[in-house]
């Protein structure tokens, strides 16, 4: 596993202006602040990994979430950490390179994955699927043991909602992603604190700011999934007639009512929640037999 390598405050040099006075990340730090409070992603003394692949959104995580960190109220760390599956012509030099130029504590994770995939990859399949699914496995391996309690990935808004349509189109399940949950190994926490951002917004910024964005190298970087690429047409279709359609969306996955859908399970715990509830709040509305003044629950 690579150093890690972290930056004295003699060295680090703060952020460019030219780019943290853009309102346009002014316009991203605030969606960030907003997740970071309405889910609770950030606390004092939390010991963050960043995944930095090189592209926009991990870059745009990063910077911001220094920026915050910068700001905050409450005290935590940062560690940028880069995980490198063994594509030829990956240019970790160049994100290395990133992260000494801002002054970020980082470690620089070498694997093998590339073999791993050309062996193990059943043809047709994805590359993305088994990919990431190692990548995910060595950056929770690397944030247990630089002593990280959390994990910060770069999904935005509009992952979260092509991540909900593809479910429904071709799982059949109603699911996207959390913008915070435990991990499988029971001990590092992973966030999504670009859940607020749309896609559209970090390309942007990422041109205004010349953020050095690499490509993966992996045989098919740069050509997205072709069922995420039909939610994507979808989605600027809907637009046209429907201007919110992404807010709107957005906004269900944190405003479910199980009573009308139809899994039987989330029924059953609704009806037990509701009947408590219930009782919970008769026995709240009883009148005190001792109290000489008592108001009617129509009232």
């Amino acid at each position: 596993m690579g150093g890690f390598k972290i930056v004295s405050d003699v060295e680090k040099s703060p952020p460019s202006a030219e780019w943290k006075d853009l309102p346009l990340f002014r316009k991203l730090r605030h969606g960030v602040g907003k997740a970071i409070g309405d889910f609770g992603l950030i606390e004092e003394g939390d010991r963050i990994a960043v995944a930095v692949s090189g592209g926009k959104d991990s870059y745009t995580l990063l910077l911001v979430l220094e920026e915050l960190r910068r700001r905050a109220p409450v005290s935590f760390e940062l560690i940028a950490v880069n995980i490198d599956s063994g594509y030829p012509g990956y240019r970790t030099d160049v994100i290395e390179g990133f992260f000494r130029k801002h002054g970020f504590s980082y470690r620089m994770v070498p694997t093998g994955h590339y073999a791993i995939i050309q062996e193990k990859r059943r043809p047709g399949s994805s590359y993305c699927a088994i990919c990431s699914r190692l990548k995910r496995g060595e950056l929770y391996e690397a944030a247990r043991t630089m002593g990280c309690n959390k994990l910060a990935l770069g999904h935005h808004q509009d992952d979260f909602i092509e991540t909900l349509l593809l479910n429904q189109f071709f799982v059949g399940s109603l699911k996207s992603m959390s913008a915070s949950m435990l991990a499988d190994n029971g001990i590092i926490t992973v966030i999504r604190p670009l859940v607020y951002l749309a896609e559209e917004d970090i390309i942007a910024f990422s041109r205004q700011a010349d953020l050095p964005v690499v490509c993966c190298c992996c045989p098919v970087c740069g050509t997205a999934d072709m069922q995420r690429k039909r939610m994507k047409r979808l989605l600027k279709e809907l637009q046209v007639d429907i201007p919110h359609v992404k807010n709107s969306l957005l906004k269900a996955l944190s405003n479910v009512h199980p009573r009308h859908l139809l899994d039987s399970s989330l029924r059953r715990d609704s009806t037990v929640t509701e009947k408590t509830s219930a009782l919970s709040l008769n026995s709240n509305l009883l009148p005190d037999p001792d109290s000489t003044v008592s108001q009617q629950i129509s009232d």
